[in-house]
């Protein structure tokens, strides 16, 4: 067996993530449809193009975070939950892998930062990797000052303070600890007329030590590696579009009718360049030298009652906090009894599933490196936009880091962490708005869709959005706000373009092959050479999907199988008409011959969308999967999945399908009354 002739170059294994939901909801279905389905799709094709076992997809519920800290903390307020924060975590996950198999998401390990063995591993290696970091020079302390209610006695995390927002001009009356509703940054120590969301007090700054990573030194090296990606045609210009967003000086944003009072203290700011403000614009701008110079400027600003803004810069990456409920921290230089902030645990967490689901192979520990440390393996992350900064920005600066100076980068081996591959993806909007389930649109959850869709009709039409390319809405027609269309009969509804094409398309062709071998050849495949021009565009089929799939442009793959599916289903029909006109037995031989292997190649390439169906295609004509969902064949014809005793024959074997079946089934609610 060769592989088919393509002009691209697969690693030979790869890991694949999808992210960490939060643990303390249930998945929408931006999460299952913008991240989830992407990931899971190639992470399938992976597996069929170089083997399973050579594929590692990973996730797990994120555990740890001011959002649960803070939902746990109301639904117990509100006597709606009365265990621990454990508890509540452990029950959220089980939502979320509950709605993660319903959608045939194949991960080889769904644990969490705080779940399962993967919790032990995650702990070892959050010990391991911050002494290395600190070991190599790469950490400093800091202090700043945080909230602390005073009354109940503890620190208070980011969404445990809410006041006004303290940026001009800016309406909001939900502002965090750092940052409000509508985007704006500050200091703590700005936040207008902040109130614990605990006890209801004004709650007290209190300086607190905590460990910083010394992200700003890496400026150069994050230059160089967004230099190298811009040249890769593999890398979206998303990823490296916001990541150069940071690599620029600190700016403060100073409205212009603050000018005379910036001009009063001017001469007390460190050294910056001053620029008027382009025309149209309202703020002038103070570019500085440095991180600590802008800060400073922060400063003497706030003392004089001027308002401002800062611009994206590289700032030191917090890798400590003060809240209880985290990764401990390995003690240091002090201070102690720290725990981690969930952003950097959760960048190396996906290396925490590796090594727990190797260790569940029974493998050896120092198996994972051959996944996330060799020059032939590869890792793809798939994340949402809004997570570029920390694994485009914080996570390459900090596997850098890591390599120190003759120093592996986390085991022993000397072995070092290789960068990951960045698959980005815009919104998923709900109609033409953002959703949010803390916001005014409310999302339908992942759970509420599979009333109304089947997996594979949503799997499908969530592929074929284009999210690599720009923000899409999603406007499933049950959900549609306006009554009237949501229940006028001719109003189609837009998520089933895609299935239409498997419930009838490809229905059709798969029905119909089989039906042919049961009703004229004894429920046997016919065995012999395909004609040479359906094979050829079967072959042009498979090496642009390849292609395709190594740009990971998953919605130009649904528009070559939608090409691809009909020509099969139109040469089955045209010629099958004509031999039904002529009596041609030879021809009905041959078409047969012919119509099977185009379905043999509709079903390994469909596999990765809607591996379901796909599944059951193969069962029923067959054949093992492994070998049918393989890549390793120069796919001549049907007779190189056969034995001798088949091919001396001339004839496989299929199963026999009963009457009106379905491959790919519309859901009960869209069959007509």
């Amino acid at each position: 067996m060769t592989e088919p002739q393509t002009s691209t170059s697969w690693p030979k294994r790869a890991v694949v993530t999808a992210g960490m939901p939060y643990g303390n909801k249930a998945l929408h279905f931006g999460h299952v449809g913008g991240v989830f389905v992407p990931a899971d799709c190639f992470a399938r094709f992976l597996r069929d193009r170089i083997g399973a076992d050579n594929v590692r997809f990973v996730s797990g519920t994120d555990c740890f975070g001011s959002p649960i800290n803070e939902g746990y903390r109301k639904l117990v307020e509100a006597g709606e939950f009365d265990g621990t924060i454990e508890d509540y975590v452990q029950a959220n996950h089980d939502k979320q892998k509950h709605t993660l198999e319903s959608y045939d998401i194949s991960l080889d390990i769904f644990e969490g930062s705080g779940i399962g063995h993967a919790a032990e591993v995650h702990q070892e290696l959050s010990d391991d990797l911050i002494t290395r970091l600190y070991r190599n020079g790469h950490l400093h302390k800091e202090s700043t000052l945080q909230f602390y209610d005073a009354q109940a006695h503890t620190f208070l995390n980011g969404r445990q303070v809410q006041g006004r927002c303290p940026v001009q001009g800016c309406k909001s009356e939900k502002a965090y600890a750092d940052e409000c509703d509508l985007g704006h940054q500050y200091n703590p120590s700005d936040l207008i007329a902040p109130k614990s969301s605990i006890t209801g007090t004004v709650p007290e700054m209190r300086p607190v030590e905590n460990w910083y990573f010394d992200l700003p030194n890496f400026a150069d090296y994050l230059r160089k590696l967004v230099e190298d990606e811009e040249l890769d045609p593999n890398v979206r210009s998303v990823v490296t579009d916001t990541v150069k967003e940071f690599l620029v000086p600190p700016i403060i944003f100073v409205k212009n009718e603050a000018l005379e009072s910036y001009l009063e203290v001017q001469q007390d700011l460190p050294e910056h360049t001053y620029r008027p403000a382009e025309k149209g614009k309202h703020s002038f701008e103070l570019e500085f030298s440095s991180i600590e110079d802008r800060d400073q400027a922060r400063g003497v600003l706030s003392a004089a009652g001027i308002r401002f803004r800062t611009g994206k810069a590289l700032v030191p990456f917090r890798i400590t906090g003060n809240i209880a409920w985290g990764v401990k921290a390995p003690d240091l230089d002090g201070p102690n009894d720290l725990t981690v902030w969930c952003w950097p645990e959760s960048l190396w967490a996906p290396i925490s599933f590796t090594i727990a689901a190797n260790d569940a192979r029974g493998l050896p520990r120092e198996d994972w490196e051959r996944f996330w440390c060799s020059d032939d393996a590869q890792v793809y992350q798939f994340i949402g936009q809004d997570n570029i900064y920390f694994y485009g920005i914080a996570q390459p600066a900090m596997w850098a880091a890591l390599q120190g100076t003759g120093e592996p980068a986390v085991h022993p081996t000397g072995n070092q962490l290789r960068q990951s591959k960045l698959i980005a993806n815009y919104h998923m909007l709900f109609g033409n708005k953002k959703a949010s389930s803390s916001g005014a649109v409310k999302p339908p959850s992942a759970d509420e869709l599979l009333d109304y869709y089947t997996p594979e009709q949503l799997r499908a039409h969530w592929l074929a959005l284009g999210l690599d390319q720009k923000p899409c809405g999603f406007k499933p027609k049950p959900f549609d706000p306006d009554e009237a269309k949501r229940t006028d009969p001719r109003v189609a509804d837009p998520v089933l373009k895609e299935g239409a094409l498997l419930t009838k398309v490809f229905n059709r062709l798969a029905r119909s092959c089989f039906y042919e071998a049961k009703k004229n050849f004894d429920c046997y495949l016919p065995l012999g050479a395909v004609t040479p021009a359906v094979k050829e565009h079967a072959l042009d089929a498979i090496a642009r999907y390849d292609e395709i799939m190594h740009r990971v442009e998953l919605h130009s793959i649904m528009s070559l199988m939608d090409e691809f599916i009909r020509y099969g289903n139109k040469y089955w029909s045209d010629n099958i008409r004509d031999v039904e006109r002529t009596g041609d037995e030879a021809r009905r031989r041959q078409v047969l011959v012919d119509s099977f292997y185009l379905l043999r190649v509709c079903t390994l390439l469909m596999h990765p969308v809607v591996p379901r169906g796909c599944e059951t295609i193969c069962d029923y004509m067959n054949f093992d999967f492994s070998d049918f969902f393989s890549w390793n064949y120069d796919f001549e014809s049907m007779e190189e999945l056969c034995g001798a005793a088949e091919l001396e024959a001339r004839r496989h074997q299929v199963r026999e399908l009963p009457p009106r079946f379905d491959f790919f089934a519309a859901h009960p609610s869209q069959f007509k009354k």
